[in-house]
């Protein structure tokens, strides 16, 4: 029974172990190796006049970052088809994420370090945007998840939204002792989608033209020279905005966090695309021009 209770705990420990982590940092170790020894190769092998993609240890370098390309390009492929075992999809991802990074020494060493206006350095332009926008994911999902958790306080989608409308509901009832204006003024500033937002809205968190914002500055200062029962009814209203605002900063956050988590993925996705079209090229201008 000890037995098996100590072989369930190592299952869990493996199950919860980070992809970046996966097997002991594995594929972190592949990568650096591959990475050291082309540095090395690199520094030891004479090519006349000098280092260039056209040599045979250029070939070589180069034939060795466009498989590298081709198959981290199958990891959505692989997230399909879930396995469990040396190639699970934890083990993919790991592998995609560091010789993916291997790349950068890889590749560079490949160019010899000459640069131009042309389709090979667009090629490699192209490889290390995809590079950088996913070491871009990486960090974000490292620590936003916890965040976006966290801003949740336990709610879901559906009861964020269903308590800003439920304050609406009660403002609607609140502000019908105010005076005409004001009235159509706080009416005015409810019935909106609060997840009703472009990307760029998103990402910013600024919200300039916010119904409840405006209608909320409007009610305090209409307080300051209210008195009796139309004090009374500013301040209910002003107390259900506030109760709005800090339910609409709840979901402004939450969208502005889920934006960080996604918008890496409208660079790294199609830009990936664009990088195995200019990889193409490249090879086809390389083999048949030069």
């Amino acid at each position: 029974m000890a037995t098996r209770g100590i072989a369930r705990t190592e299952v869990g420990e493996a199950n919860h172990e980070s992809f970046l982590r996966h097997r002991g940092y594995r594929w972190l170790k592949i990568a650096l190796v591959l990475s050291l020894v082309s540095l090395i190769a690199y520094g030891a092998i004479d090519v006349q006049p000098r280092h260039n993609g056209g040599s045979w240890y250029g070939y070589l370098l180069g034939t060795i970052g466009a498989l590298l390309i081709l198959w981290l390009t199958m990891l959505g492929v692989r997230k399909r088809a879930m396995t469990r075992g040396r190639w699970s999809l934890k083990a993919w991802t790991s592998a995609h994420v560091y010789l993916g990074l291997s790349l950068i020494v890889v590749a560079t060493l490949h160019t010899g370090f000459q640069f131009g206006w042309n389709v090979h350095t667009l090629a490699y332009a192209l490889m290390m945007l995809v590079i950088f926008s996913g070491i871009y994911g990486i960090s974000v999902y490292a620590t936003l998840p916890n965040e976006l958790s966290d801003n949740r306080a336990e709610m879901t989608k559906g009861q964020m939204v269903d308590s800003v409308y439920k304050i609406d509901r009660q403002l609607q009832l609140a502000a019908q002792p105010l005076p005409g204006e004001d009235t159509e003024l706080v009416v005015g500033s409810t019935g909106q989608n609060p997840f009703a937002a472009g990307l760029i809205r998103r990402l910013s968190g600024r919200y300039s033209k916010c119904p409840n914002r405006r209608a909320l500055t409007e009610m305090r200062r209409r307080m300051t020279t209210a008195t009796g029962e139309q004090a009374n009814a500013l301040e209910t209203v002003v107390n259900l905005l506030e109760r709005k605002a800090a339910a609409l900063g709840r979901i402004r956050k939450h969208m502005k966090i889920k934006a960080l988590l996604e918008v890496w993925l409208f660079i790294h996705v199609p830009v990936t695309f664009a990088l195995i079209a200019a990889l193409a090229a490249h090879i086809v201008s390389v083999f048949f021009y030069w």
